[in-house]
């Protein structure tokens, strides 16, 4: 592995340009604050104002630069990722994994919590990368990547020195946790999801509890309402993904409808993210041009690769994953199994039901994740 530390530097022009964009932005009417049919105009309209005349780039480039920026070329790309060493005798190495629509930005608050936390004996030595195609991270150069994600970040920990490690994720990031314990076992001492890999529910099982059937109906239902965007994402990527790398304005009404809904906010999106994190998470996107490339996994689940990597992978879709697993289960969080289901799949050996937080539970509510994480790693830092 070739790696070395990574800065942000934008030139003052591209930034020049993104003001000129926004400026001359085709905005909707500035209708009622109402986001039913989508992202609210009124809020749109309120976002892009702070975006021109009250957000501090440079601000937001002097502290990313401050997190431990890395660049690595592996296996013929570029894995861009944050590297923070914990404050304690024996920290564990733990990699943690974003999704979609957000990015390594995510784990923002949850990092400092696990470097150095109260007690220096929980210290973690955190490693965060950014999936293919998002951030800083290159394109994939094939169809089918996502699924091979958890081989590129085991890869990644083995050159950084950690042959033993944790691993954590949600969204995209649970799939790849998974994959990395499936794939993986003999270097991963554990698991913490924040969620049961969607995938799972494509495959019913025909002895499903009334729980289950439910759970399952959820799904279905919420998939009709809710699941048009990974349909347009997973079908035709490029044409909505040259559309968002093309007009900041359009980009934000797609990431940020999602970051409201999906989080624990009662339709406030405030509640959540400041206007500046919003726009935080959609600069990283603008800035690295990954519009169209952060949506090719669902290109990859929708097409294909998807039943090839199914066929090749059957056995283990119906075996469970052995190495322990802990799940901790937000209430605004877009899907919520029961326990039984995950025992189908997972080794489960810890089950946190938490009192508030949505999909996106690092940036939400990060000392709940923090006091999890340390928790159900605890006893199993011996094996690492």
């Amino acid at each position: 592995m070739t790696a070395h530390p990574f800065e942000l530097h934008i030139d003052d022009a591209e930034l020049a340009e993104l003001t000129a964009r926004l400026a001359t932005a085709r905005l909707p009417p500035e209708l009622v604050d109402d986001w039913s049919a989508g992202t609210s105009p009124a809020f749109l309209r309120q976002l892009v104002a702070h975006w021109q005349h009250g957000y501090d780039w440079r601000a937001r480039e002097a502290e990313l630069n401050g997190m431990g920026q890395f660049i690595a070329e592996l296996r013929g790309g570029v894995v861009h990722y944050i590297h923070q060493r914990g404050n304690g005798p024996s920290p564990l190495p733990i990699v943690l994994t974003h999704g979609y629509p957000d990015s390594f930005l995510r784990f923002r608050k949850l990092i400092p919590l696990l470097v150095d936390p109260p007690d220096p004996e929980d210290a973690f030595d955190v490693v965060v990368p950014s999936l293919p195609g998002y951030a800083f991270s290159s394109e994939p150069s094939r169809h089918g990547t996502i699924f091979h994600v958890a081989d590129l970040w085991h890869d990644l920990m083995t050159e950084l020195g950690y042959t033993r490690y944790a691993a954590h994720g949600g969204d995209w990031g649970s799939t790849v946790t998974e994959h990395l314990a499936r794939s993986h076992a003999i270097a991963v001492v554990g698991i913490h999801l924040t969620d049961v890999p969607f995938w799972h529910a494509f495959q019913k099982p025909h002895d499903a509890s009334p729980d289950e059937r439910a759970y399952l109906a959820n799904i279905e239902s919420w998939q009709q309402a809710e699941g048009a965007y990974a349909i347009i994402q997973g079908t035709r990527p490029r044409t909505l993904g040259d559309a968002l790398d093309d007009s900041p304005a359009g980009l934000a009404a797609w990431l940020v409808e999602k970051l409201q809904r999906w989080s624990d906010c009662d339709g406030d999106v405030e509640r959540a993210f400041t206007k500046d994190e919003l726009i935080d998470q959609v600069m990283i996107y603008w800035l690295s041009r990954t519009g169209a490339s952060s949506l090719l996994p669902y290109y990859d689940l929708v097409h294909a690769s998807m039943g090839r990597w199914i066929l090749e992978k059957v056995k283990d879709l119906l075996s469970r994953v052995k190495v322990p697993a802990a799940f901790a289960l937000f209430p605004r969080d877009l899907s919520h199994p029961p326990r039984a289901w995950a025992e189908r799949f997972f080794h489960v050996e810890r089950w946190s039901p938490m009192p508030r937080g949505g999909h996106f539970a690092a940036h939400e509510e990060p000392q709940l994740v923090a006091e999890d994480l340390r928790e159900f790693f605890r006893p199993l830092r011996t094996f690492s």
